[in-house]
């Protein structure tokens, strides 16, 4: 039986199966053997130990399509991370974090910056012209007036989504919206597996275009929900809110190659190799004194640059 895990804490891994509904079930040994860790997402497959209980072994992992590392989810199809425009004010510098992992990761990133309904024009129009001339797809939304959301289920519907961002920005209230059966701040686990609240500490994914939710994992003796006619309506993987990231490890020199805007610029220059920092002949900052590069995104990129340099010392 083949179905998708939506869902590992404490060593069960909670398995969906369209036919069927949800199985609790535990890895075989042969994973940890071969040091292979199943991550959410993974499609599976696995034997029924109790079909009334619902219970049974994961048995194979699938081929991957993808693994992102951090968040640790597998088979993601893209990004949604998302920022308060005001209230507080968006960390920038922590979004070029994320949008650079996400780059290293090859996965394509949607930017939501909600609560758009507290900005000032300005201020969003300032947010746009750091982000648009970067090639990335920019929403502004307000979860809480319901303004945007349509254009957010669009990029949602068919897809396997990274649902990121810092804590207080409105993620869990939008899952509430596109899914709201998922009860993210209430949610408990159930009584069979008696492993406290829901606190989002770990990956999970959520169905989009049904009723049933599996952030409470439902009364093994009742019958279980099945999943729409279409094997694959869209998730929305749920991660953990971060107030700082850590550069992933890489050479300095390689950082450009995650500023996109750069890319139309970076070989004409005059040196080859160049950093885009101090080099005579640089057409990255020419660019940059032309007003065709964010002024806010070349001093994120400086600092980070410095930041990767520093490391390496020690």
């Amino acid at each position: 039986m083949q179905g998708k895990i939506v869902k590992g804490i404490a060593g069960f891994y909670y398995v969906h199966v369209a036919e069927s509904g949800l199985y609790e079930c535990k890895a075989k040994g042969i994973f940890r053997n071969r040091s292979v860790k199943p991550l959410v997402g993974d499609d599976v497959e696995i034997t029924v130990l109790d079909a009334k209980a619902r219970e049974g072994n994961l048995t194979a992992i699938l081929p991957r399509k993808n693994a992102l590392v951090r968040p640790a989810v597998a088979n993601v199809d893209q990004a949604l991370v998302i920022f308060a425009a005001d209230k507080p004010k968006p960390n920038l510098n922590l979004l070029d974090r994320f949008l650079i992992m996400m780059e290293r990761q090859q996965v394509h990133t949607v930017i939501c910056f909600n609560k758009k309904d507290l900005a000032s024009q300005e201020e969003a129009a300032r947010l746009a012209a750091v982000y648009r001339p970067c090639g990335y797809d920019l929403l502004f939304a307000s979860v809480k007036a319901q303004e945007g959301i349509q254009e957010i289920q669009r990029r949602l519907a068919g897809k396997t989504t990274v649902l990121a961002g810092p804590s207080g920005v409105g993620k869990s209230s939008l899952i509430n919206l596109l899914q709201p059966w998922g009860h993210m701040e209430t949610g408990a686990i159930s009584e069979k597996i008696q492993r406290g609240r829901h606190t989002t500490r770990h990956a999970e994914l959520f169905a989009l275009e049904r009723k049933e939710s599996w952030q409470d994992v439902p009364d093994m003796s009742e019958e279980l929900p099945v999943m729409s006619e279409s094997p694959h309506p869209g998730y929305i993987c749920d991660t953990p809110g971060f107030s700082s990231l850590y550069m992933p490890e890489m050479e300095k020199e390689e950082l450009q190659e995650y500023f996109p805007e750069f890319s139309r610029y970076r070989d004409t220059c005059r040196f080859q190799g160049c950093q885009h920092l101090k080099e005579p002949g640089c057409c990255v900052k020419e660019a940059l004194e032309a007003g065709e590069i964010s002024q806010n995104r070349y001093d994120n990129y400086v600092n980070l640059y410095e930041e990767l340099k520093q490391r390496r010392k020690y």
